[in-house]
């Protein structure tokens, strides 16, 4: 269950099960999707990205990073896919800007 007050690792346990649910259905290479069920779950969808499901050429993308801000200073972060083998999720400091992920992301709809 989410933790609204809580901190980012009091949240790591729900943001990993969501992770690891979505990683063994059909969805597993769809950013969407891990957005999708992390919304669902009661995290903020406003503060969410992801990166790309596909390379720069087309191509399934090798890993997916998504990741949620979580009060003024942390991030749940998630990284699935073909180079990752099991799903990884951790708690890291945000970067500038409330953001969690360098470089170019896919827009959220959030």
């Amino acid at each position: 269950m989410l933790v609204p007050d809580g901190s980012a690792t009091d949240n790591l346990p729900l943001f990993r099960a969501v992770t690891e649910q979505v990683w063994g259905s059909g969805d597993r290479a769809r950013g969407r999707a891990y957005l999708d069920a992390l919304a669902a779950a009661g995290f903020p969808a406003e503060r969410m990205q992801v990166t790309a499901d596909t390379s720069t050429v087309g191509n399934p993308a090798e890993s997916i990073q998504f990741s949620v801000a979580w009060g003024d200073a942390e991030c749940l972060v998630g990284q699935v896919g073909p180079s990752t083998g099991e799903p990884v999720t951790a708690v890291l400091p945000q970067l500038a800007d409330d953001r969690c992920l360098i470089g170019q992301t896919a827009p959220t709809g959030g």
